[in-house]
């Protein structure tokens, strides 16, 4: 696998007479890199490289200091490498990737595709940081502060996901970025929670296309991941009026379990123990376990 790598192309930046950590020029190699590594993918257009682009980085001592170019910045490169796979694309990819995304994502992210801005990208090359404006200089050291993530716990779902999309692959990654969120701050949650639901639309789509013979069971599973989002976003009185909406008598069997475990959960934030105690013999020991971080979500 490795030596995969090596034959990747890379650009190198003059400073002062020496070379600036490469950056690669492959997106699909760095994505096949990041997925090795567990890490995030730092992206930006080629056409951005060709002008001056300052940034603000955090020295050793805390103090902020302001870099005149990020792609000529001898000091800064490797902290990016540290904690992303850093990669420049060509505009010449920009029609195919902008294909993969048209008609199926929000205006906001349309924006943040097209702009000259920095981008961080999961190894699907999803971006993450889709709130983040280009109005300001950028501080690279609060960037990787927020959005340096250890992807290992995703690993599987995401490696699943490259190998076969589909229904079931989709949805398996979705549900595990939510679980994922459970671990971030505040500020990051939002956007893990995002990326979970362009997966999500992504299950809606395969449904629509197939003819699974329990169709109505995984598009309930779907409606159903969407609720718990609720329960993350600290809205458990939001969760219980979605679930009441829903007829108990037509969920599915495969369902119930997952249903009980929003109901019970959603009782122990709002601390109404006796509502909880009629689902608690209905979950899992390990959705037992997850419906604690999430209580303990809602409780800090």
């Amino acid at each position: 696998m490795r030596k995969l790598f090596i034959k990747a192309v890379f650009i190198l930046f003059t400073v002062n007479g020496s070379f600036a950590q490469a950056w690669m020029t492959n997106l699909e190699i760095a994505q096949s890199l990041a997925s090795v590594e567990n890490k995030m993918i730092l992206m930006v257009w080629e056409e951005t490289t060709e002008f001056q682009y300052p940034v603000f980085v955090n020295d050793d001592q805390g103090n902020i200091v302001f870099v005149n170019n990020l792609f000529e910045d001898e000091t800064v490169s490797p902290v990016i490498w540290k904690n992303f796979i850093p990669v420049i694309v060509s505009e010449y990819q920009y029609a195919d990737l902008y294909e993969k995304i048209k008609g199926k994502r929000s205006q906001r992210y349309i924006d943040k595709f097209n702009d000259d801005s920095i981008k961080i990208l999961d190894v699907n090359g999803n971006i993450l940081n889709v709130n983040d404006t280009s109005e300001d200089l950028e501080n690279i050291s609060v960037m990787i502060q927020k959005y340096a993530l250890n992807t290992e716990f995703i690993a599987l779902e995401l490696n699943g996901y490259r190998q076969e999309q589909d229904f079931y692959s989709a949805y398996y990654l979705a549900s595990k970025y939510l679980d994922f969120s459970i671990y971030m701050k505040d500020n990051v949650r939002v956007d893990i929670i995002r990326l979970s639901n362009i997966y999500l639309d992504e299950t809606q789509a395969f449904l629509e296309s197939d003819s699974e013979e329990n169709h109505l069971a995984l598009k309930q599973r779907v409606e159903l991941l969407k609720i718990q989002q609720s329960l993350i976003t600290k809205r458990p009185k939001k969760v219980l009026r979605q679930l009441k909406r829903m007829d108990a008598e037509t969920v599915e069997t495969t369902n119930q379990s997952f249903v009980a475990f929003l109901y019970f959960t959603a009782y122990k934030i709002l601390e109404d123990e006796t509502n909880a105690a009629v689902w608690e013999s209905k979950i899992s020991s390990v959705n037992l376990k997850k419906a604690q971080k999430i209580i303990n979500l809602n409780i800090n």
